[in-house]
C-alpha cells in the first residue's frame, strides 16, 4: 500500500468517536474513494464537516438529510455491504 499524505488527512477526519459513523466512513474509504469522481470526493468532504448528531440520524434514518448531495452519498454509503 502506498503512503498517501491526502487519504491519511482524510482517514482522520473520518474518526467521529462513534465506532458505528467509524465503520461506515472506513467503509467507504476502502471501497469506493480511490474510484470517485473529484466532484464525489468534494460531497464527500462536505459530509465529513457535518455534525456527529447530524450524521447520526441521517444514516440511521432518523432523519432526512436536507441537502440532495448529501442524502444521495449517505443512502450510497448505508447500502455499502458490511
Amino acid at each position: 500500500m502506498s503512503y498517501d499524505p491526502e487519504l491519511k488527512r482524510i482517514r482522520w477526519r473520518c474518526r467521529r468517536g462513534m465506532r458505528e459513523l467509524d465503520q461506515l466512513f472506513d467503509r467507504y474509504l476502502a471501497r469506493c474513494w480511490a474510484t470517485e469522481s473529484e466532484p464525489q470526493r468534494v460531497v464527500f468532504l462536505r459530509l465529513l464537516d457535518c455534525e456527529d448528531d447530524k450524521l447520526w440520524r441521517w444514516f440511521m434514518g432518523y432523519e432526512h438529510c436536507p441537502d440532495a448531495e448529501l442524502a444521495a452519498l449517505v443512502e450510497r454509503i448505508r447500502q455499502l455491504p458490511a
